[in-house]
């Protein structure tokens, strides 16, 4: 169970603390409801830009990390397309310092050319690198048009094309900044060896004068239901064939999301799941394959995607695949294996519970979706899945009129 208290600043922002003592560590942990999904379609990439260019400095500190490394403290921050995540630790006793740069950045950027080009160099550099001249690297610029058709999960994080991030003027910054980046967008989490009444002190005095925005109405069009089966062929300068198929599911808020999930476990977590088993040791036909969920807020996918072992005929890999699948709609799982895949996941989340950090990040996101008390839901949720439920799903989701494919060849 993680203990926390949650108060609201004048401004409206929202900020949670849980108190353990258990590390000479504090963190603050600052989200922002705002990712590439809320992007104008001819202006991608924005949301990932700023994360990087919010660590070019604000009006009174012209060098974000100097400050923090002065006083042993560490930051970083993740963009996906739902949201954009900033964290920093410092040890407790230094918590103010965090407090005065996470409120100045928030305050006000500093929007200079300079940073503007720097940042954008290093992100057109990031593009280039790990989606253009890396193996395997533009797989979800590829899939994610192939899924998605009218909702903006079509495009990836880093953007659609480069030239999105290369026409970026300084008022599409600053306009797009105005809009996300405030006290309304935002939920800060204090985590760590923290006190209360002092936290709160603090946020009062160097949030609150930030004046409170207005949180942006979202409106993005829904995914119309896929009706029969997407596939594309691409070649490569890659190593082996690989195959990726995708399958539209539910949100990370629908009440399915944790059988979902559990089928993803069942079909490929570690080396007793099924695909490994069948695929890789007994059939020989993959060097690796897994499944997953993306765990998008909206309704996401269901992937799995599989290395083929060197002279295996891409139909033979993927009738495999499918004859699996169609074990899992027909026969119901064995009440064993569900057990032990939902005592597996119950040991990671409680595992990923010692790290301070790793508590503040998914306090923040369980508030973001509707209550931080959603964090202490979470095992409930997975141990409360059935066997029925599991079959419901696979027979729903799992159909290749709501799959999309990826056939990933080697040059000849």
């Amino acid at each position: 169970m993680i203990h926390f208290e949650k108060f609201k600043l004048k401004n409206n922002l929202t900020v949670i603390v849980h108190e353990d003592k258990s590390t000479p560590l504090a963190c603050i942990n600052i989200l922002y409801d705002v990712g590439a999904r809320d992007e104008d379609e001819n202006k991608t990439g924005f949301a990932h830009l700023f994360e990087h260019l919010m660590f070019g400095g604000s009006v009174n500190i012209p060098n974000y990390d100097e400050p923090l490394q002065m006083v042993g403290g560490e930051n970083n921050a993740f963009t996906t397309n739902d949201i954009t995540n900033y964290y920093c630790t410092v040890p407790s006793e230094n918590i103010e310092t965090a407090f005065w740069l996470e409120s100045d950045r928030m305050l006000s950027l500093a929007f200079t050319e300079k940073s503007l080009e720097v940042q954008r160099s290093v992100v057109i550099e990031e593009f280039k690198q790990r989606y253009l001249n890396q193996p395997y690297g533009d797989v979800w610029l590829l899939l994610r048009p192939l899924a998605y058709n009218t909702h903006p999960y079509k495009w990836a994080t880093i953007g659609k094309e480069i030239s999105h991030i290369e026409n970026a003027t300084m008022d599409d910054v600053k306009a797009f900044f105005k809009l996300h980046y405030n006290p309304s967008t935002a939920i800060m989490v204090v985590a760590g060896d923290v006190d209360l009444e002092n936290v709160k002190r603090l946020a009062e005095k160097w949030f609150e004068p930030i004046d409170a925005g207005i949180k942006p109405k979202r409106n993005l069009p829904k995914e119309p239901k896929q009706t029969e089966p997407r596939k594309l062929t691409v070649e490569r300068d890659v190593p082996v064939d690989t195959i990726y198929k995708v399958y539209h599911m539910c949100s990370r808020n629908d009440k399915n999301y944790h059988t979902v999930d559990l089928i993803s476990d069942i079909l490929s977590r570690g080396n007793s799941s099924r695909l490994y088993n069948a695929l890789v040791k007994d059939k020989q036909l993959f060097s690796e394959i897994s499944a997953y969920v993306m765990g998008d807020f909206d309704e996401g996918l269901f992937v799995i995607s599989g290395k083929l072992v060197d002279g295996v005929k891409m139909e033979d890999a993927e009738k495999s695949i499918l004859e699996e699948i169609e074990k899992m709609k027909t026969i119901p799982v064995d009440e064993r294996e569900l057990q032990k895949c939902k005592n597996k996941t119950e040991s990671s989340i409680t595992f990923s519970e010692t790290d301070v950090l790793n508590k503040a990040t998914n306090l923040a996101i369980s508030e973001l979706l509707g209550d931080a008390d959603l964090i202490n839901k979470e095992i409930e949720n997975y141990q409360n899945v059935t066997v029925s439920g599991i079959q419901q799903q696979a027979k729903e989701l799992l159909n290749e009129n709501n799959c999309s494919t990826l056939y990933y060849l080697k040059k000849k």
